[in-house]
């Protein structure tokens, strides 16, 4: 049967965007040099392409493309580029790229941050810049020390001629006069220095001390905050407000209508706060505010009732298959809305003066934020600088550019420098959100324990339209409001009719291999902003497909890592993941009530395998180890691969336990970390992480950690209680 099914990255590539100058092929980046770089460089400097920057006191500068979340990526990307230019990395000084498209992410075609995508797509072409870079400073230095290239070499940001060293630096004034090699021979992994070294993250003193600077640090002379109040239901506009009493508060500058809501501009950040809670709004009613969770729930699964799901991807003869089974499950499973959470929430400085504006923010799509600037003030695109700081957290949240619009509007109101500060509230309440999803899977097995039929059905919403829906402004800057209008009506058609959003179903059944699938997705749009959270589909369709395979498992009497086992013959990389954590699962010997659970999964490239030792006391879940065993081709930071494991674990246990956004009247009824817990350190399970390296190409790491952790405990629940847990948060009965 045909598929219909579309990626967000098929849809940026394929569509009528490109026409709009959207997707940019440039097989280099940080070569093309078209347009002005956003590069701070030394009169003396050589700055041969987008991304370095050496000066004549050996100053080596590298232009980081993707955005420092806390997932390591300067010191990822700084170790790439560092190893063929012979330079380690914490000799480098790293910095944030500005906007400019030499720093599109090659897969996506714009400036973005996300998908576990920067080391995977960066890591050829940083390579190629290297080693293009290091034989223009040996082309130099071979002219200027009139000894042949062959006979220099060079050692950590160094030309190494005989018993004598010179810094590249010496070299950078004759390097500027020669044309930029191409193509240049890269190293073989087992010449590699730094690659797959342990060594410190570049950012870590800066963290550690306090002197990395995020978004919220800034402040700006004259600076002025805003606080805005936003409708509590989505979507919803103000029809008329009430701001005398607010207006009597000490420091309270002005108080104005913008786009999302009522802001307010005061002195300072806690006067702005206090005065807006004195502000009386009459909000419009949407279909939103008819939305309980309660309704929420029933809807997704009255959809999944009416069968009239668009297919999006067909093997084989299901009712065959089905058929030929020697034993066959079907079960239901429910995630619901979430929250991304990050410690540090969303915030947005900009300061306009004459014909020029300076953004300082925390985002994943900087060219974005350039794109939306120059929609909204009408400045030109080269008069718009985006200072990109640390994230203090992404997840996805900081892919939407809500607060970019908010401060925009306020600045230019005011004619002000002005910061837009977020509260923990308004993020939690205001904010966008992963889709609630019920899974319904019907799966058999013949008396091998393989796969003879696979069925899954998939309702919730989407979140590819959405995001591109809010993108659109940004990313086509120049384009009426009535074009842009018929632009937003032709996303919701094709994916509301025609093509399923790939988001929506990844995961279901990619991971093993099943001749006979069938995936069918329903879309069910409530009116909740929706986003990519965390390992996005993966975060929910894991949960659905290895508590299945556990099912089918136990129902058959078999051992849960033979089963997969027998389900992954042409998945070799995977077959080895699953292997090597079943027999370190084969060795534990765990105290007495406690039980291990076992899931694994692929997402963005890399195999993962989790076992989650569990025990239940008086109906609490305690989750006291997780081990892992990743695949994620070549680890160019072990640590960092610890480290996002690590990660992903705690982000993915919060959620298994705890995390839940409700809806009542369309309003989010969680407000911060009390009703939205995050997980404790005394709740911490201790992690154990085991690198299975592959000899490919680097994958991804920052969200592939998610998505067996949640059915690991499930299944490990299971073996505690005799309860099978299929909704998650999970709560014993």
């Amino acid at each position: 049967m045909s598929t219909q099914i579309l990626s967000r990255r098929h849809f940026l590539k394929s569509s009528a965007l490109v026409g709009g100058g959207v997707v940019v092929a440039v097989t280099l980046p940080g070569c093309s040099f078209d347009g002005e770089l956003p590069i701070d460089a030394a009169d003396t400097a050589l700055v041969p392409n987008a991304f370095l920057q050496i000066t004549p006191d050996n100053k080596i500068v590298f232009y980081c493309p993707a955005d420092e979340m806390g997932q390591g990526i300067r010191t990822g990307l700084a170790t790439v580029i560092g190893e063929e230019l012979d330079c380690h990395p914490s000799n480098m000084a790293v910095e944030a790229a500005g906007s400019h498209e030499d720093y599109n992410n090659p897969e996506f075609g714009l400036q973005l941050t996300g998908g576990s995508s920067a080391v995977r797509v960066f890591y050829e072409p940083l390579r190629q810049v290297g080693a293009d870079t290091r034989a223009l400073i040996l082309a130099a230095a071979a002219r200027d020390l009139g000894i042949p290239a062959a006979r220099l070499s060079t050692d950590n940001g160094h030309v190494i001629a005989g018993d004598k060293s010179y810094p590249y630096g010496d070299f950078v004034a004759t390097a500027a006069t020669l044309d930029v090699p191409t193509e240049t021979p890269v190293k073989d992994a087992s010449a590699f220095k730094y690659i797959g070294t342990h060594f410190a993250r570049i950012d870590a003193e800066a963290k550690a001390t306090g002197t990395a600077s995020f978004g919220i640090d800034i402040d700006l002379p004259d600076m002025v905050y805003a606080v805005v109040l936003r409708s509590p239901v989505a979507g919803a506009k103000a029809v008329r407000f009430d701001d005398e009493a607010a207006r009597r508060q000490p420091g309270v500058q002005t108080i104005l209508p913008i786009s999302s809501g009522i802001a307010v501009v005061a002195d300072s950040y806690w006067q702005a706060n206090q005065a807006a809670k004195k502000l009386t709004v009459e909000w419009e009613d949407v279909a939103l505010t008819a939305v309980d969770s309660t309704r929420v729930r029933a809807d997704l699964s009255a959809a999944l009732d009416a069968d009239d799901g668009v297919e999006a991807a067909s093997e084989g003869d299901f009712e065959a298959g089905l058929a030929a089974a020697a034993n066959t499950q079907s079960a239901e499973y429910f995630a619901p809305f979430l929250a991304h959470a990050p410690m540090e929430p969303v915030n947005a400085t900009l300061r306009i003066e004459g014909d020029r504006a300076d953004l300082w923010t925390g985002v994943q799509v900087v060219g974005a934020a350039q794109g939306l600037l120059e929609r909204l003030t009408g400045l030109p695109r080269e008069n718009i600088r985006v200072h990109n700081q640390y994230l203090g957290g992404g997840f996805g949240r900081r892919a939407t550019l809500t607060h970019v619009v908010e401060v925009t509007e306020i600045a230019m109101a005011t004619g002000k420098p002005v910061q837009v500060l977020w509260s923990r509230e308004d993020d939690l309440r205001h904010g966008v959100y992963r889709p609630a999803s019920l899974m319904r899977l019907e799966a058999g097995i013949d008396a091998d324990g393989k796969v003879t039929a696979w069925q899954a059905q998939r309702a919730g919403g989407n979140v590819t339209p959405e995001t591109l829906e809010n993108a659109l402004p940004a990313l086509l800057p120049s384009m009426p409001e009535g074009l842009l209008g018929g632009l937003h009506g032709a996303v919701e058609f094709i994916f509301g009719n025609w093509a399923v959003d790939h988001p929506s179903v990844e995961g279901l059944h990619e991971t093993y291999s099943m001749p006979t699938h069938t995936i069918t997705h329903t879309t069910v749009d409530h009116g909740l902003p929706l986003t990519f959270w965390r390992s996005v589909g993966h975060s929910y369709s894991g949960f659905a497909v290895e508590s299945m395979m556990d099912e089918l498992a136990v129902s058959a009497g078999l051992d849960p890592v033979a089963l997969r086992l027998k389900n992954l013959e042409d998945k070799p990389r995977m077959r080895r993941v699953v292997q090597r954590a079943g027999e370190l699962m084969a060795a534990m010997e765990v105290p007495e009530g406690h039980h291990l659970g076992f899931a694994s999964h692929s997402s963005f490239f890399t195999d993962v395998a989790e076992i989650a030792e569990v025990s239940v006391t008086d109906g609490k879940i305690r989750v006291h180890k997780v081990t892992c065993v990743v695949d994620c081709g070549t680890a160019v930071n072990p640590d960092t691969v610890r480290a996002q494991l690590e990660g992903g674990v705690m982000f993915a246990l919060t959620a298994t336990l705890y995390g839940e956004i409700d809806l009542d009247r369309g309003a989010v009824v969680q407000s911060n970390f009390h009703d939205y817990p995050i997980l404790r350190m005394d709740e911490a399970p201790a992690i154990e992480i085991e690198i299975i390296d592959s000899g490919t190409a680097p994958t991804g790491i920052g969200e592939p950690g998610v998505p067996p952790l949640a059915p690991a405990v499930a299944n490990a629940v299971f073996r505690a209680t005799g309860q099978r847990l299929r909704e998650l948060p999970l709560r014993l009965a």
